[in-house]
């Protein structure tokens, strides 16, 4: 699936099966995410999403396809590896350092850079940057992770992920169990991120606030991909919004 503008392919997914054991999940998916573009992966619970998540950053190995990070083939690499190439994952259910203060949970994102294995960069400035992004972790800059809100935790795996300076960035369920309020400023962030030109795929439950902020969008319905296309034209799609579109804000 070309980008029909021309856009470098950061992250390319092909025929991708991926699965827990004997169970497969993943029924042979293919996606792609341009350079410097937003694309979002939408479905119901159970779909597939966060395993498509897990099988892209190297947490579970697929059983069959391929996928390749700008010139990399990194499939069934270990995360780790994966994460040198210069792909960050801001994982559901956020998984914070709780008794680790807030900037070491930022400088942690940063490892590979400190080891020389991605450009190291000014780290000191890009910790500013993303404190400045999210005033909220500025303010407990000092403070344990494990006690901030469930809302702050989020902000900080999004910031955390950030810290590598990636290619990609990964953003599994941002807004899960979020009130409202924080769920506005969490897309608010992703919007300026996506001004700012950075590449993500984000697998969201909010599936209109979703695709208000991609460039494009991916159905996935019981591990295949069932519609694609541009964002905007998938708002207007009637299967999709009496599917999806219905109850999210």
């Amino acid at each position: 699936m070309p980008d029909p503008t021309g856009a470098t392919q950061m992250l390319s997914i092909t025929n991708l099966h991926a699965g827990y054991g004997k169970v497969e999940v993943l029924h042979g998916i293919s996606l792609e995410v341009p350079k410097g573009r937003v694309v979002t992966l939408i479905g119901s619970n159970g779909a597939g999403k966060t395993t498509t998540m897990r099988a892209i950053c190297g947490m579970i190995a697929p059983s069959q396809g391929r996928i390749v990070l700008g010139d990399n083939d990194v499939t069934g690499l270990e995360s780790y590896r994966i994460a040198k190439l210069g792909l960050a994952h801001s994982p559901e259910g956020r998984r914070v350092f709780a008794t680790m203060s807030v900037t070491d949970n930022l400088l942690l994102g940063a490892f590979p850079r400190f080891t020389g294995s991605r450009p190291k960069g000014d780290i000191q400035r890009d910790l500013e940057r993303v404190m400045e992004y999210f005033p909220r972790l500025k303010e407990r800059r000092v403070q344990l992770a494990g006690t901030l809100s469930g809302g702050e935790q989020q902000m900080l795996a999004m910031a955390r992920a950030m810290m590598l300076n990636p290619d990609v960035v990964l953003l599994d369920e941002p807004s899960m169990g979020l009130a409202p309020i924080l769920v506005q400023e969490v897309f608010r962030i992703i919007s300026r991120l996506r001004s700012e030109g950075v590449t993500m795929l984000l697998v969201e439950q909010f599936a209109a606030a979703a695709l208000n902020v991609a460039d494009y969008g991916y159905v996935l319905e019981n591990g295949r991909i069932s519609v694609h296309g541009d964002a905007a034209k998938l708002r207007d799609d009637p299967a999709v919004k009496a599917a999806y579109l219905g109850g999210s804000h």
